[in-house]
Formats: C-alpha cells, sequence, structure tokens
C-alpha cells in the first residue's frame, strides 16, 4: 500500500480545533460527564465498573457491549456480527484493506470524510459519484450503476452525510442495497450520524440489516457525542468477512481499552436517552443558525441537515471561501472547515462550502461573533453576482 496523503482536515484541526476560542464545526453530538454517563448505567454495569481491572479485552470486543450494540439492529443481526474498533477510522482503513486490493475497483461517493476516498485510493482504481448541491445533494443511483465496472467490489456511502447533513429516502437507500446485492458487491455504510435525523421518519434502515453482504459502520462518538470513548464497530453478517477484518485488527489496536468499552456499553444501552437529549440540542439550535444567516443573505445560502450535527453552506463572497475561514479563525477565533479541505481526487466538488456544526450546546456565542467580526469587516465581504 502506497503512503497516504496528509489528512487535511486533521491536520487543520491539529492546528485550530483546541486554540480557536469557537469550535463551530464540531461534527460530533454534546458530550457529557463521566458522572452523568455512569448515572445512566445499569446494575450489572455499575458493578462491572466499579471491579473494571485493566487487562487487555477480546479483539471482537467486550461480549455486553457487542450484545448491546445488536440490540440496536433489527432481529436478523446478533452479536456474533459485531466487530468493535478504536473509532470508526480504524474499522474504515481496515475494511478498505480487506475489501480492495490490485486489481479491484471501487465507488466512493463526494463531498465524503477523506479516509472514505483516499485509503480506496491507495489500494486500487476508484470512481466518485456526486451529491448533487443543485438538488439538495440528492443521490443519482442510474449514476452509480454507470460508475460500476466487473471488478468494482465496494460501494462507499454515507448517510446522514457528513458534511452534508443529507438523508437519502429508504426508497433509494434500499434500491441500492438491492444493486449492490445483484452485483456480489459490498456495500459499505457509513451511518456513525444515525438517531439525529430531524425527522425520525427518515431514519434509514441499518445496510447489515437488509444485506449479508452489507458492512454498516457506526461509532459511539457522532450521535452520542462520545469521541473521547475511542469505541466504533461494523456490523457484517458475512462471518468469514468479519473473521479477516478480525486479523487484520491484530495489526493496529489488537483490542480496544477496557475502561472505554464499558462506558461505551452504558451508552448504548442508554442511547434512546442521550439521542433525545442531542436531537433536542439540534432543534434549539436551527432556528439561531436560521436567524443568522437570514441577516447575510448576500453572502451564504444556509440549509439545515436532514441529520446529523453537520451542515455545509455556501459562501458567496468573491474572496474564496477558505480565505474567508482562515480570516475567520485568525482574527476572531471562530472555526469552520473550509471546502477545501473536502476536495476530491476523482471529481469536482463544490468549492463555495464550509462545514459547521450544529449539535453543540448554546452557540449563540459563536455566532454573535462570527456576526460582530462580519459586521466590522463588512465592506471587505463583496457578494458574487
Amino acid at each position: 500500500m502506497p503512503p497516504l496523503p496528509d489528512f487535511r482536515l486533521e491536520t487543520y484541526f491539529s492546528r485550530w480545533e483546541f486554540t480557536a476560542r469557537y469550535h463551530l464545526t464540531a461534527s460530533d453530538a454534546q458530550t457529557m460527564a463521566m458522572s452523568e454517563l455512569l448515572a445512566l448505567a445499569d446494575a450489572e454495569d455499575r458493578t462491572a465498573w466499579d471491579g473494571l481491572t485493566l487487562g487487555y479485552t477480546e479483539t471482537y470486543g467486550d461480549p455486553g457491549l457487542r450484545a448491546a450494540i445488536a440490540g440496536t439492529y433489527a432481529g436478523t443481526v446478533t452479536a456474533d456480527d459485531i466487530l468493535c474498533f478504536a473509532g470508526a477510522e480504524e474499522a474504515i482503513y481496515l475494511a478498505m484493506q480487506v475489501l480492495l486490493g490490485p486489481g479491484d475497483h471501487a465507488v466512493v461517493t463526494v463531498p465524503n470524510y477523506q479516509s472514505a476516498e483516499t485509503v480506496p485510493l491507495a489500494l486500487c482504481e476508484v470512481t466518485g459519484v456526486p451529491l448533487d448541491p443543485d438538488d439538495n445533494w440528492s443521490l443519482d443511483l442510474d449514476r452509480v450503476i454507470a460508475a460500476l465496472r466487473p471488478n468494482t467490489r465496494v460501494v462507499s456511502v454515507n448517510f446522514p452525510n457528513n458534511p452534508t447533513g443529507k438523508v437519502v429516502s429508504a426508497e433509494t437507500f434500499r434500491e441500492l442495497v438491492r444493486i449492490c446485492d445483484e452485483r456480489g458487491i459490498h456495500l459499505f455504510s457509513d451511518e456513525v450520524y444515525r438517531g439525529l435525523e430531524r425527522d425520525p421518519a427518515r431514519t434509514l434502515p441499518q445496510a447489515a440489516e437488509l444485506s449479508e453482504r452489507a458492512l454498516s459502520l457506526n461509532v459511539v462518538s457522532k450521535s452520542l457525542g462520545l469521541p473521547g470513548l475511542r469505541v466504533g464497530w461494523i456490523a457484517c453478517r458475512d462471518r468469514a468477512l468479519l473473521s479477516h477484518l478480525e486479523r487484520a485488527k491484530h495489526y493496529t489496536s489488537i483490542c480496544n481499552a477496557a475502561p472505554s468499552e464499558i462506558l461505551a456499553r452504558i451508552a448504548v444501552k442508554a442511547r434512546e436517552t442521550i439521542l433525545a437529549r442531542n436531537r433536542g440540542i439540534i432543534a434549539a439550535n436551527i432556528p439561531r443558525f436560521d436567524a443568522f444567516f437570514a441577516a447575510y443573505p448576500g453572502l451564504f445560502t444556509w440549509q439545515a441537515p436532514d441529520g446529523g450535527c453537520v451542515a455545509y453552506p455556501r459562501y458567496l463572497g468573491t474572496d474564496g471561501v477558505d480565505a474567508f475561514c482562515h480570516a475567520l479563525v485568525e482574527e476572531a477565533g471562530v472555526l469552520l472547515l473550509p471546502a477545501g479541505l473536502y476536495r476530491s481526487e476523482l471529481l469536482d466538488a463544490p468549492a463555495d462550502r464550509f462545514r459547521l456544526g450544529v449539535g453543540r450546546a448554546d452557540p449563540q456565542p459563536a455566532l454573535d461573533t462570527f456576526a460582530a467580526w462580519l459586521d466590522d469587516r463588512g465592506d471587505k465581504f463583496t457578494p458574487a453576482r
């Protein structure tokens, strides 16, 4: 496998995530204190936490955690179909290495989380299929079909999408699963924002529920707001494939941290309580963002996300979104992610967008600072005509 390129988003975060005054681009929902999470534990998990010893854990993951995770899927998925990882990134990295090699082909939607594209590109040929910015980031399945080849082994998607917040229809998603199954292709479905749909009726089925070949990726970091635990998982009913993934994990983390697995078990069991809280935070925040962007109609176009806790507004200024975001964080300490961090090697992605987060509690001080900075520099921003 050739060297991977710099992870642009993470490099940018290394510079600004913990130094900017306001993190207005967070991709995770509001987190909680350890005491708050432990208060959600049942008697069994509280006893397990209090008596925890710090030895190695099972490579597949704590059996109780895997059982709790399996309970979030339809009955076709069991604990034996779950493999835990140190976050979602390890899962993406290893899954692509197990599924792809020289002579293979993959299809990836654009825009995307960078590793969804760059890891496959380091292994084989990859074709990008755009989410259409002119049609509410829709996914055209005819474009997916046109991109497929006889040697296509993986189609990789992410809904609710990062960075756009798009959720496709259940009919589109089921048809995508059927298209992949009919051709013997593995659908790799990144579902890390599932549970934060603004309209619960739009919650998609999970790919692993619909197909034995599909892989469903999830994590406690995003919808549950617990990235510090570093616990993710893949659900897949292809046990042979899952075994290959487990052996690949022996070369990376080997196993997860024992404290993290117990805490993740508590969180997954209390999932509905945590998700309801985080959906409430997002619902309270959306009107604040609506009001902010309504005050600057010449500079931005804004659409709230269908699901998840990120959105991808358009910047209309002639100075360009990258220069705009750099000036904003350097001068006002408000962090956004410009479209340059989401550029693709596969096809032209929109270059006038920026990612912001809507899932953290009380974004108003950041929005007020953002507005004051815009007002102070108003003569320097020229909307495109």
